[in-house]
């Protein structure tokens, strides 16, 4: 497909600021939504280009992006547009502002907000449009999608959207317990954010390991505040223990007053060293460590 497109460009090379178009025929477009409950994907095949598709993974928004059939696009810059429809002329195009391009098989992917207006410039009938210069400028590459059909099929998207869990695995593998308050029972909060991560370990069976890392302020003796740091890394443990995760993917340590997240100076920053750092893992089954609760020699990296 690269060659054909180097063909093509290659026949307009004399001619001035020629354009190139991918777009489906009218009669051929579909759209079609997949996922589960880490993604979703909203997208258009691209008639002898590849495809455009939304994507939304669990705990974010959607960004757009194009999957190309081999290196479609020079690297570069492209703007995106939310173009008007071919059948509804003198509504004028919206810019949404310029793309990084490279020539891999993504060879983009939007922000956020980018993408939201484009669903919203779909659902109003527009199109999105990348349009791609060549590096002299004498020829235009333009990539369009057209928003025939879309309404039924974002609302198919809508409906796996809602059933995404609250995090994707880069938000929920470093988190921390605080204990604010003192002592060493989880409150509401807490517990609100635990059953989060139990959720999220029960849809991927693939993270398979927990360490937990308990600290404490300097509000006691070395020995005294050690113990606190113990217990609260152990209600975590027994948390996650009453909601089904198996002990022998758990590793506890306890570190006492040793790394503050902040010097004890204050009572929010005492507050803010009354914690249990949480760090999840992939781990082969032949790496497995064994697990542990001891007083930890090491900082958390949580």
């Amino acid at each position: 497909m690269r060659q054909r497109y180097l063909a093509l460009l290659s026949v307009f090379a004399s001619l001035p600021a020629m354009a190139i178009t991918f777009q489906t025929r009218l009669e051929s477009i579909e759209w079609k939504v997949d996922g589960d409950q880490f993604e979703c994907r909203l997208s258009q095949p691209i008639t002898d280009f590849g495809v455009g598709e939304f994507v939304r993974r669990a705990g974010e928004q959607a960004t757009f992006r194009l999957k190309a059939n081999g290196g479609m696009l020079a690297p570069g810059s492209a703007t995106l547009l939310a173009a008007e429809a071919p059948w509804q002329p003198g509504r004028g195009d919206v810019s949404l502002g310029a793309v990084k391009v490279n020539n891999s098989q993504i060879p983009f992917n939007s922000s956020q907000g980018q993408a939201g207006r484009l669903i919203a410039g779909l659902l109003e009938g527009r199109s999105p449009v990348i349009r791609h210069h060549s590096l002299g400028g004498d020829s235009v590459l333009e990539v369009r999608l057209l928003p025939v059909k879309f309404t039924k099929a974002y609302s198919d998207y809508q409906a796996c959207t809602a059933k995404l869990l609250p995090m994707n695995y880069e938000q929920v593998k470093q988190a921390q317990i605080g204990f604010p308050g003192g002592g060493d029972e989880l409150d509401p909060h807490a517990r609100t954010k635990l059953q989060m991560i139990v959720d999220f370990l029960k849809a991927d069976p693939t993270v398979n390991h927990i360490e937990l890392d308990g600290h404490s302020d300097n509000g006691g003796n070395r020995l005294t505040n050690r113990e606190t740091s113990r217990r609260r890394a152990l209600a975590v443990m027994d948390y996650f223990k009453a909601q089904g995760i198996p002990e022998k993917q758990i590793t506890m340590r306890f570190h006492g007053e040793r790394y503050p997240l902040a010097p004890n100076t204050n009572a929010a920053n005492r507050a803010l060293n009354r914690r249990v750092n949480i760090h999840l893992e992939r781990v082969a089954p032949d790496e497995k460590p064994t697990p542990v609760a001891t007083a930890g020699s090491a900082a958390s990296t949580s």
